[in-house]
Protein backbone atom coordinates (compact mmCIF):
# COMPACT_ATOMS: atom_id res chain seq x y z
CA UNK A 1 0.00 0.00 0.00
CA UNK A 2 1.52 3.29 -1.12
CA UNK A 3 1.10 5.83 1.67
CA UNK A 4 1.13 9.58 1.37
CA UNK A 5 4.37 11.09 2.67
CA UNK A 6 4.20 13.15 5.81
CA UNK A 7 5.37 16.19 3.84
CA UNK A 8 2.29 15.83 1.64
CA UNK A 9 0.01 15.29 4.61
CA UNK A 10 1.27 18.46 6.31
CA UNK A 11 0.16 20.55 3.34
CA UNK A 12 -3.45 19.46 3.63
CA UNK A 13 -4.27 19.55 7.35
CA UNK A 14 -3.05 19.91 10.91
CA UNK A 15 -1.59 16.56 11.94
CA UNK A 16 -2.22 15.02 15.35
CA UNK A 17 0.63 13.75 17.52
CA UNK A 18 -0.18 11.28 20.28
CA UNK A 19 -0.25 12.01 24.02
CA UNK A 20 1.72 10.96 27.07
CA UNK A 21 3.01 7.41 27.33
CA UNK A 22 4.02 7.68 30.99
CA UNK A 23 0.58 8.92 32.02
CA UNK A 24 -1.02 5.88 30.41
CA UNK A 25 1.51 3.44 31.87
CA UNK A 26 0.72 4.76 35.36
CA UNK A 27 -2.91 3.72 34.92
CA UNK A 28 -1.85 0.08 34.75
CA UNK A 29 -0.39 0.32 38.30
CA UNK A 30 2.55 -1.95 37.52
CA UNK A 31 4.74 -3.43 40.22
CA UNK A 32 8.39 -4.46 40.20
CA UNK A 33 7.56 -7.95 38.95
CA UNK A 34 5.62 -6.51 36.01
CA UNK A 35 8.66 -4.53 34.90
CA UNK A 36 10.93 -7.54 35.26
CA UNK A 37 8.84 -10.13 33.44
CA UNK A 38 10.62 -13.46 33.07
CA UNK A 39 13.64 -12.17 31.15
CA UNK A 40 14.77 -9.86 33.96
CA UNK A 41 13.40 -11.76 36.96
CA UNK A 42 16.87 -11.97 38.52
CA UNK A 43 18.14 -8.50 37.59
CA UNK A 44 20.53 -7.26 40.27
CA UNK A 45 18.78 -3.96 41.04
CA UNK A 46 15.29 -2.48 41.15
CA UNK A 47 13.95 -1.58 37.70
CA UNK A 48 10.44 -0.36 38.48
CA UNK A 49 10.02 2.95 36.67
CA UNK A 50 12.09 1.97 33.64
CA UNK A 51 9.15 2.52 31.30
CA UNK A 52 11.15 1.99 28.12
CA UNK A 53 11.97 -1.56 29.22
CA UNK A 54 8.26 -2.40 29.01
CA UNK A 55 8.54 -2.81 25.24
CA UNK A 56 10.44 -6.01 26.08
CA UNK A 57 8.54 -7.18 29.16
CA UNK A 58 4.99 -5.86 28.51
CA UNK A 59 4.79 -5.44 24.72
CA UNK A 60 1.03 -6.08 24.53
CA UNK A 61 0.41 -3.23 26.96
CA UNK A 62 2.57 -0.79 24.98
CA UNK A 63 0.88 -1.80 21.72
CA UNK A 64 -2.52 -1.34 23.36
CA UNK A 65 -1.61 2.20 24.45
CA UNK A 66 -0.44 3.02 20.92
CA UNK A 67 -3.71 1.75 19.48
CA UNK A 68 -5.75 3.81 21.94
CA UNK A 69 -4.04 6.95 20.68
CA UNK A 70 -4.55 5.95 17.05
CA UNK A 71 -8.23 5.27 17.70
CA UNK A 72 -8.44 8.73 19.27
CA UNK A 73 -7.19 10.33 16.05
CA UNK A 74 -3.39 10.41 16.26
CA UNK A 75 -1.53 10.61 12.95
CA UNK A 76 1.93 10.31 14.49
CA UNK A 77 2.92 7.79 17.18
CA UNK A 78 5.97 8.40 19.36
CA UNK A 79 8.04 5.32 20.19
CA UNK A 80 8.37 4.40 23.86
CA UNK A 81 12.09 5.27 23.83
CA UNK A 82 12.33 8.57 25.71
CA UNK A 83 15.13 7.24 27.94
CA UNK A 84 16.45 4.53 25.63
CA UNK A 85 20.01 5.77 25.33
CA UNK A 86 23.05 4.24 26.98
CA UNK A 87 23.44 7.40 29.09
CA UNK A 88 19.94 7.26 30.58
CA UNK A 89 19.84 3.45 30.79
CA UNK A 90 22.96 3.51 32.97
CA UNK A 91 20.63 4.26 35.90
CA UNK A 92 19.47 0.65 35.65
CA UNK A 93 22.78 -0.80 34.42
CA UNK A 94 20.99 -1.68 31.17
CA UNK A 95 23.17 0.04 28.59
CA UNK A 96 23.53 -3.25 26.71
CA UNK A 97 19.76 -3.29 26.04
CA UNK A 98 19.58 0.02 24.16
CA UNK A 99 19.57 -1.57 20.72
CA UNK A 100 16.91 -4.16 21.59
CA UNK A 101 14.64 -1.59 23.25
CA UNK A 102 14.76 0.87 20.36
CA UNK A 103 14.19 -1.77 17.70
CA UNK A 104 11.32 -3.40 19.55
CA UNK A 105 9.70 -0.09 20.50
CA UNK A 106 9.69 0.98 16.87
CA UNK A 107 8.37 -2.38 15.73
CA UNK A 108 5.44 -2.20 18.18
CA UNK A 109 4.52 1.32 17.06
CA UNK A 110 4.84 0.26 13.43
CA UNK A 111 2.48 -2.68 13.96
CA UNK A 112 -0.12 -0.36 15.46
CA UNK A 113 0.24 2.18 12.65
CA UNK A 114 -0.14 -0.46 9.95
CA UNK A 115 -3.38 -1.60 11.59
CA UNK A 116 -4.86 1.91 11.38
CA UNK A 117 -3.27 3.31 8.20
CA UNK A 118 -5.22 3.83 4.99
CA UNK A 119 -4.08 5.42 1.72
CA UNK A 120 -6.20 8.47 2.60
CA UNK A 121 -5.08 8.60 6.26
CA UNK A 122 -1.61 7.13 6.75
CA UNK A 123 -0.15 6.91 10.25
CA UNK A 124 3.52 7.54 10.99
CA UNK A 125 6.04 6.37 13.59
CA UNK A 126 8.30 8.99 15.16
CA UNK A 127 11.39 7.40 16.65
CA UNK A 128 11.99 9.36 19.86
CA UNK A 129 15.38 10.56 21.04
CA UNK A 130 14.92 12.05 24.51
CA UNK A 131 17.20 14.64 26.13
CA UNK A 132 18.99 12.11 28.41
CA UNK A 133 19.33 12.81 32.12
CA UNK A 134 22.48 14.90 31.71
CA UNK A 135 23.23 18.34 30.36
CA UNK A 136 26.31 19.13 28.30
CA UNK A 137 26.43 22.87 28.89
CA UNK A 138 25.60 23.25 32.59
CA UNK A 139 27.68 22.16 35.57
CA UNK A 140 26.08 19.70 37.99
CA UNK A 141 28.19 21.28 40.77
CA UNK A 142 27.45 24.87 41.81
CA UNK A 143 30.95 25.07 43.28
CA UNK A 144 32.63 24.12 40.00
CA UNK A 145 31.13 25.95 36.99
CA UNK A 146 33.46 24.17 34.58
CA UNK A 147 32.49 20.67 35.62
CA UNK A 148 30.48 18.48 33.24
CA UNK A 149 29.03 14.99 33.73
CA UNK A 150 28.79 14.25 30.00
CA UNK A 151 30.73 15.28 26.90
CA UNK A 152 29.50 16.15 23.44
CA UNK A 153 31.21 13.07 22.00
CA UNK A 154 29.58 10.79 24.58
CA UNK A 155 26.18 12.18 23.68
CA UNK A 156 26.84 11.72 19.97
CA UNK A 157 27.86 8.09 20.51
CA UNK A 158 24.74 7.37 22.57
CA UNK A 159 22.41 9.08 20.09
CA UNK A 160 23.99 7.32 17.11
CA UNK A 161 23.36 3.92 18.70
CA UNK A 162 19.72 4.76 19.41
CA UNK A 163 19.11 6.32 15.99
CA UNK A 164 20.55 3.33 14.18
CA UNK A 165 18.19 1.02 16.09
CA UNK A 166 15.15 3.27 15.53
CA UNK A 167 15.79 3.20 11.80
CA UNK A 168 16.28 -0.55 11.75
CA UNK A 169 12.97 -0.91 13.57
CA UNK A 170 11.24 1.01 10.78
CA UNK A 171 10.78 4.58 12.06
CA UNK A 172 9.28 7.04 9.55
CA UNK A 173 10.54 10.13 11.40
CA UNK A 174 13.22 10.90 13.97
CA UNK A 175 11.92 13.09 16.81
CA UNK A 176 14.48 14.91 18.97
CA UNK A 177 12.25 16.07 21.81
CA UNK A 178 11.94 17.74 25.21
CA UNK A 179 15.25 19.51 24.65
CA UNK A 180 16.25 21.62 27.65
CA UNK A 181 19.90 22.05 26.61
CA UNK A 182 20.70 23.15 23.06
CA UNK A 183 24.10 21.48 23.17
CA UNK A 184 22.41 18.14 23.82
CA UNK A 185 20.15 18.83 20.82
CA UNK A 186 23.13 19.68 18.63
CA UNK A 187 24.76 16.39 19.63
CA UNK A 188 21.55 14.53 18.78
CA UNK A 189 21.21 16.29 15.41
CA UNK A 190 24.86 15.64 14.58
CA UNK A 191 24.47 11.97 15.51
CA UNK A 192 21.32 11.63 13.39
CA UNK A 193 23.03 13.13 10.36
CA UNK A 194 26.02 10.81 10.89
CA UNK A 195 23.71 7.79 10.87
CA UNK A 196 21.91 9.06 7.78
CA UNK A 197 25.25 9.34 6.00
CA UNK A 198 26.43 5.89 7.09
CA UNK A 199 23.18 4.25 6.00
CA UNK A 200 22.85 6.32 2.82
CA UNK A 201 19.28 6.86 3.96
CA UNK A 202 17.62 9.85 5.57
CA UNK A 203 14.33 10.44 7.36
CA UNK A 204 12.42 13.62 8.20
CA UNK A 205 13.56 15.08 11.53
CA UNK A 206 11.31 16.77 14.09
CA UNK A 207 12.86 18.91 16.84
CA UNK A 208 10.96 19.97 19.95
CA UNK A 209 12.35 22.05 22.81
CA UNK A 210 11.15 22.84 26.30
CA UNK A 211 10.53 26.27 27.80
CA UNK A 212 11.15 25.46 31.43
CA UNK A 213 9.26 28.27 33.19
CA UNK A 214 7.81 31.76 32.91
CA UNK A 215 11.24 33.13 31.95
CA UNK A 216 10.47 31.96 28.40
CA UNK A 217 13.82 30.23 28.08
CA UNK A 218 15.19 26.72 27.86
CA UNK A 219 17.13 25.40 30.85
CA UNK A 220 20.37 26.35 29.11
CA UNK A 221 19.11 29.93 28.82
CA UNK A 222 18.00 30.43 25.22
CA UNK A 223 14.86 32.19 24.10
CA UNK A 224 12.59 30.33 21.68
CA UNK A 225 13.80 32.29 18.66
CA UNK A 226 17.46 31.80 19.57
CA UNK A 227 16.88 28.07 20.08
CA UNK A 228 15.39 27.84 16.61
CA UNK A 229 18.29 29.70 14.99
CA UNK A 230 20.72 27.33 16.73
CA UNK A 231 19.25 24.32 14.93
CA UNK A 232 17.60 25.60 11.73
CA UNK A 233 20.61 24.41 9.71
CA UNK A 234 19.35 20.84 10.20
CA UNK A 235 16.44 21.77 7.92
CA UNK A 236 13.95 19.84 10.07
CA UNK A 237 10.51 18.76 8.98
CA UNK A 238 9.14 20.59 12.02
CA UNK A 239 10.29 22.64 14.95
CA UNK A 240 8.25 22.94 18.10
CA UNK A 241 7.77 23.10 21.84
CA UNK A 242 6.59 20.54 24.37
CA UNK A 243 6.39 19.72 28.08
CA UNK A 244 6.85 21.93 31.19
CA UNK A 245 3.91 24.25 30.48
CA UNK A 246 0.23 23.90 29.66
CA UNK A 247 -1.30 25.47 26.54
CA UNK A 248 -2.36 28.59 28.46
CA UNK A 249 1.24 29.48 29.34
CA UNK A 250 2.87 28.12 26.19
CA UNK A 251 0.89 30.18 23.69
CA UNK A 252 3.19 33.24 23.46
CA UNK A 253 6.21 31.04 22.75
CA UNK A 254 4.40 29.09 20.03
CA UNK A 255 3.54 32.46 18.48
CA UNK A 256 7.18 33.54 18.70
CA UNK A 257 8.28 30.35 16.98
CA UNK A 258 5.57 30.53 14.32
CA UNK A 259 6.69 34.03 13.34
CA UNK A 260 10.24 32.94 12.46
CA UNK A 261 10.08 29.22 11.69
CA UNK A 262 10.54 28.35 8.01
CA UNK A 263 9.35 24.75 8.47
CA UNK A 264 6.27 23.24 10.12
CA UNK A 265 5.52 24.17 13.74
CA UNK A 266 4.59 21.53 16.32
CA UNK A 267 3.34 21.80 19.89
CA UNK A 268 2.49 19.18 22.46
CA UNK A 269 1.90 20.91 25.80
CA UNK A 270 1.22 19.38 29.18
CA UNK A 271 -2.27 19.14 30.59
CA UNK A 272 -1.58 22.27 32.62
CA UNK A 273 0.86 22.49 35.52
CA UNK A 274 1.12 19.66 38.05
CA UNK A 275 -0.86 20.02 41.28
CA UNK A 276 0.43 19.35 44.82
CA UNK A 277 0.30 15.61 44.14
CA UNK A 278 2.19 15.82 40.86
CA UNK A 279 -0.97 15.16 38.85
CA UNK A 280 -2.38 17.14 35.93
CA UNK A 281 -5.88 18.59 36.16
CA UNK A 282 -6.51 20.25 32.79
CA UNK A 283 -8.99 18.15 30.81
CA UNK A 284 -9.28 17.86 27.06
CA UNK A 285 -12.07 20.42 26.74
CA UNK A 286 -10.04 23.07 28.54
CA UNK A 287 -6.94 22.31 26.47
CA UNK A 288 -9.02 22.41 23.28
CA UNK A 289 -10.14 25.98 23.97
CA UNK A 290 -6.52 27.08 23.67
CA UNK A 291 -5.54 24.74 20.83
CA UNK A 292 -8.55 25.79 18.75
CA UNK A 293 -7.51 29.43 19.10
CA UNK A 294 -3.93 28.55 18.09
CA UNK A 295 -5.22 26.86 14.97
CA UNK A 296 -7.53 29.77 14.13
CA UNK A 297 -4.53 32.11 14.51
CA UNK A 298 -2.56 30.05 12.00
CA UNK A 299 0.12 28.85 14.43
CA UNK A 300 -0.02 25.07 14.04
CA UNK A 301 1.00 22.26 11.72
CA UNK A 302 1.27 19.45 14.28
CA UNK A 303 -0.36 19.29 17.71
CA UNK A 304 -0.56 16.69 20.45
CA UNK A 305 -0.14 16.28 24.19
CA UNK A 306 2.66 15.75 26.68
CA UNK A 307 2.55 15.03 30.44
CA UNK A 308 -0.91 14.35 31.83
CA UNK A 309 -2.62 13.84 28.48
CA UNK A 310 -4.54 10.71 27.53
CA UNK A 311 -6.35 9.37 24.45
CA UNK A 312 -9.41 11.34 25.54
CA UNK A 313 -7.37 14.56 25.45
CA UNK A 314 -6.11 13.66 21.98
CA UNK A 315 -9.60 12.84 20.72
CA UNK A 316 -10.89 16.23 21.81
CA UNK A 317 -7.84 18.07 20.45
CA UNK A 318 -8.20 16.27 17.11
CA UNK A 319 -11.85 17.29 16.91
CA UNK A 320 -10.98 20.88 17.81
CA UNK A 321 -8.64 21.35 14.81
CA UNK A 322 -10.49 19.15 12.31
CA UNK A 323 -11.05 21.02 9.07
CA UNK A 324 -8.87 23.96 10.09
CA UNK A 325 -6.17 25.07 7.69
CA UNK A 326 -2.57 24.27 8.61
CA UNK A 327 -0.12 27.09 9.24
CA UNK A 328 1.68 28.48 6.20
CA UNK A 329 5.39 29.12 6.94
CA UNK A 330 6.39 32.77 6.46
CA UNK A 331 8.62 33.99 3.64
CA UNK A 332 11.37 35.73 5.56
CA UNK A 333 13.85 38.20 4.05
CA UNK A 334 17.38 36.88 3.63
CA UNK A 335 19.36 37.98 6.66
CA UNK A 336 22.15 36.75 8.89
CA UNK A 337 20.44 34.93 11.76
CA UNK A 338 22.66 33.97 14.69
CA UNK A 339 22.03 33.03 18.30
CA UNK A 340 23.54 33.18 21.71
CA UNK A 341 21.12 33.24 24.58
CA UNK A 342 19.27 35.85 22.51
CA UNK A 343 18.70 35.93 18.74
CA UNK A 344 20.88 38.17 16.58
CA UNK A 345 19.51 39.16 13.16
CA UNK A 346 21.56 41.40 10.87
Amino acid sequence: MKLKSIEEALKSRILILDGAMGTMIQQYKLEEADYRGTRFADWHMDIKGNNDLLVLTQPDMIREIHEKYLAAGADILETNTFNATSIAMADYDMQSLVYDINVEATRLAKQACKKYSTPERPRYVAGVLGPTNRTASISPDVNDPGKRNVTFDELVEAYEEATQALMEGGADIILIETIFDTLNAKAAAFAVENVFEKRAQSLPVMISGTITDASGRTLSGQTTEAFYYSLRHIKPLSFGLNCALGPDLLRQYVQELSDVCECAVSAHPNAGLPNEFGEYDMDGEEMAVHIREWADAGLLNIVGGCCGTTPEHIRILADSVAGKAPRVPPRLPVKLRLSGLEPFVQ
